[in-house]
Order: C-alpha cells, then structure tokens, then sequence
C-alpha cells in the first residue's frame, strides 16, 4: 500500500472521496515545479469561497519556489517549518483584510479560513498537496512582502508535489508515518437536539 493510501482518513460517517484522501503533507517534492494550471485551479475555488456580505476579505501572495517571494516567506518562517516547507513547489500567503472602508470585518478570519479549505480541496483534486502552516513571524512576513494594515498574514500555505517519504529527515517521516487521529464528532457537537 502506498503512503497516499494509507493516509486516507478513516471515518466514522461516509464523506466525499478527497476529503478523506486529503491530509497535511509535510513531504515535497524540491525539483517538481508547482502545476500552474492546478494552482490557477486552486485559487479560483478560493475566490468562489462564500463571504458575509460578498465582502470576500481575502487576499493570497503566490510564493514560487526561486523566487524572492518565496526566499522572503521561507525567512520569515520558524525553523522547522523552512526545512520541510521550503522545498515546496509554493508558498502561498493567506491575508485577512480586517476593516473595509474603516469599518472592522468581524468575519474576516472565518472567511479566510473557508478560502483556505477551499483552496486545499480544489488543489489536492488537481493533485496538489498542502499544509497550513501558523509558525511564522506575521511581522516580519508583512514587513517583508510590504502587507500593511488592515491586511494581516494569518496563515501560510505550502503547496506542490509530494515527496519521498524515505528521503525525508527522521523528525518528519515520523509525523508522516504516524497515524491519522481525530477526536469523534460526538464530542465536538455540544448540542444536537
């Protein structure tokens, strides 16, 4: 069985296919570039994604592997994350935009978060990995790429082909290796009358 096989989740309720199949990869192929066309694929499910308001409070930096987009994400992340992130084919920037004509977007965050779902389904349908990742300096990063407020960098996304797992550092084949656990549904409900 390969390694894409077993990660398929196990779950205690039928859900579509790849939902189950996608999982947060910490394993990327360092010479593959990233798919354009999937990517474009991915981005366009993100800016389908549903907004309070059609306010649509997001924003992406698109980071290619060799570029000095991607050199100034990679900097900005902890060390962990640059030695299996930064072979990824991209790096893509999630940014909230917080206030809209001077006025605070509550739902901001929310929406981004749907952007980002959408975005890994779509991207892992056209064979893409991704993994989210928060260990990063959002000032640092802002200041980097010139983000100013009211846009925040909440999250970073890599993003491309998988990798060997048996070439990877013992740390993150361990985590790859190990199995796919959530807590159940029931105690995630608080209340289903």
């Amino acid at each position: 069985m390969s390694l894409v096989e077993e990660r398929v989740a196990d779950t205690d309720a039928p859900i579509l296919d790849i939902l189950a199949a996608r999982w947060s990869t910490r394993l990327y192929d360092d010479v593959t570039p990233v798919d354009d066309d999937a990517l474009a694929s991915a981005l366009e499910a993100a800016r389908w994604t549903p907004s309070a308001f059609n306010a649509q409070p997001w924003r992406f930096v698109v980071a290619r592997r060799g570029t000095a987009t991607h050199e100034k994400v990679v900097s900005a992340l902890v060390d962990f994350n640059k030695a299996w992130a930064g072979p990824a084919g991209a790096l893509i920037v999630f940014v909230a935009q917080t206030e809209i004509d001077g006025k605070p977007v509550p739902t901001a965050l929310y929406d981004l978060g749907q952007a980002a779902a959408h975005f890994t389904v779509q991207a892992h349908a056209a064979g893409l990995y991704t993994h989210q990742m928060t260990g990063f300096d959002p000032v640092v990063l802002a200041e980097q790429l010139g983000i100013e407020a009211p846009l925040v960098p909440i999250t970073v996304m890599a993003v491309g082909d998988l990798g060997d797992v048996d070439a990877a550092p013992a740390a993150v084949r361990e985590r790859e290796l190990s199995p796919r656990t959530r807590r159940p549904v029931a105690e995630s409900v608080l209340i289903d009358d």
